[in-house]
C-alpha cells in the first residue's frame, strides 16, 4: 500500500509538471495565473504560511452557506433518502461484506504497529486501506504538494497543500457534530444486539468518551475526510481527468474495508459523501479567482446596404479585412 501512495503522488507530480510548464503565467510575485485547456483562467494570490489555520473560520462559514445552496440541499436530500432506504439492509450488507473479505484474506480488524514516534504503521493491506480516510493520506498528499510548490515556486500547488489540511479539520468538525447528534452504534458493538445498530441521539460527553464505538458510526468520518480531500484537488486541478476515477476508486475500496471490518454500516456513507463534496468544493473555490479567457479582437468588419437600381431591389454586403 505504501507503494500505491508513492505511485499516486508521483503520478500527480508528473501531470502537474507537464501541464503547468505549458499553462502557467507568472504575474510578478503577488499573483500567479493559470490558463486551463478549456479557456478558464485561475488566479492565485501568494500563499501565506498559516493559511491552513487562518482560513478555517471562513471555510466553516462557507460550508454552512454551501449546505443551503439549492443543488446541495437536493444532494443532501437524496443522500438522506438513500440512507433510509439502506437501513433495513445494513446488517445483511455488513455480514456479506465480511464473508467476501474473509475469502479475500482480509483481516476482520485493522491494527497498526509502532515505529519510533509513529503509531499507525499498517502491517497489512487492509490496515493500510483504512489510512485513506483517517487523515494520513491527505497529509501525505499535502506534503507532496508543499514540496513541489516550494521547489517550483508554484502557488497553485501550495494552495492545494493548505486546502488539504483545512479539509481534514473542517471534515472533523462536521462529522463529529453529526455523530454526537445521531449516536449510532457501530457494527463492532452490536453482537447479540439490534441488527443494524441502535440509535441513541445526543449521548453525554462522558458516555461518548467512555464507549465511542457505541455512538460514532453515522456518518463515516473517514469517507467524509477522503471525499473532501479529493474535491480540494479536483477543484484546483480540473484538467487532470484521471484524478476523479482513481480517487473514487480508492474511496470505494475504503468503504468496503470499513464495512467488512465492522467499522461502518453501508448507510453511513451517502451523507458523508455529500458533505465531503460540499466541504472540499467550498475550500477549493476559496483558493483562487476564476475568469474566462478573453477572445482576440476581430480582424474584420462587415456592413449591409440596401438600394434600388433599374427597378431591382439590391442588397450589398461589404466585408473589410
Amino acid at each position: 500500500m505504501k507503494k500505491l501512495f508513492i505511485a499516486f503522488i508521483f503520478l500527480l507530480g508528473c501531470q502537474y509538471i507537464n501541464s503547468q510548464a505549458k499553462d502557467t503565467l507568472i504575474d510578478g510575485s503577488k499573483h500567479q495565473i493559470y490558463e486551463l485547456p478549456n479557456g478558464e483562467i485561475y488566479t492565485y494570490d501568494r500563499p501565506r504560511f498559516f493559511d491552513f489555520i487562518t482560513k478555517l473560520p471562513k471555510d466553516f462559514t462557507g460550508t454552512i452557506k454551501g449546505i443551503g445552496e439549492k443543488e446541495n440541499l437536493i444532494a443532501l436530500g437524496a443522500a438522506t433518502v438513500t440512507t433510509v432506504a439502506l437501513l433495513p439492509a445494513d446488517q445483511y450488507l455488513t455480514d456479506r461484506s465480511r464473508e467476501i473479505g474473509g475469502k479475500l484474506g482480509m483481516a476482520p480488524v485493522a491494527r497498526y504497529k509502532t515505529f519510533g514516534p509513529l503509531s499507525n504503521i499498517p502491517p497489512d493491506i487492509p490496515s493500510a486501506i483504512y489510512l485513506i480516510g483517517n487523515g494520513t493520506t491527505p497529509i501525505l498528499l499535502s506534503m507532496g504538494f508543499t514540496a513541489y510548490g516550494l521547489i517550483n515556486n508554484d502557488y497553485r500547488s501550495l494552495h492545494t497543500a493548505s486546502g488539504l489540511i483545512e479539509s481534514i479539520a473542517i471534515s472533523g468538525i462536521f462529522s463529529q457534530t453529526i455523530k454526537r447528534i445521531s449516536g449510532r452504534q457501530s457494527p463492532s458493538d452490536t453482537e447479540g444486539g439490534v441488527p443494524g445498530g441502535e440509535w441513541n441521539p445526543f449521548p453525554s460527553f462522558k458516555a461518548y468518551a467512555n464507549n465511542t464505538p457505541n455512538y460514532d458510526a453515522f456518518p463515516s468520518g473517514h469517507v467524509m475526510t477522503a471525499t473532501s480531500a479529493l474535491y480540494v484537488i479536483l477543484g484546483n486541478y480540473p484538467e487532470v481527468k484521471w484524478i476523479k476515477p482513481v480517487g473514487f476508486g480508492l474511496i470505494g475500496i475504503l468503504g468496503f474495508q470499513m464495512a467488512q471490518s465492522h467499522v461502518h454500516w453501508v448507510s453511513d456513507y451517502p451523507v458523508a459523501l455529500v458533505m465531503g463534496y460540499i466541504i472540499g468544493k467550498n475550500i477549493a473555490k476559496r483558493k483562487m479567482k476564476k475568469s474566462e479567457l478573453l477572445t482576440e479582437n476581430k480582424k474584420y468588419s462587415y456592413d449591409f446596404n440596401a438600394s434600388r437600381n433599374n427597378g431591382f431591389n439590391m442588397l450589398k454586403l461589404t466585408i473589410t479585412f
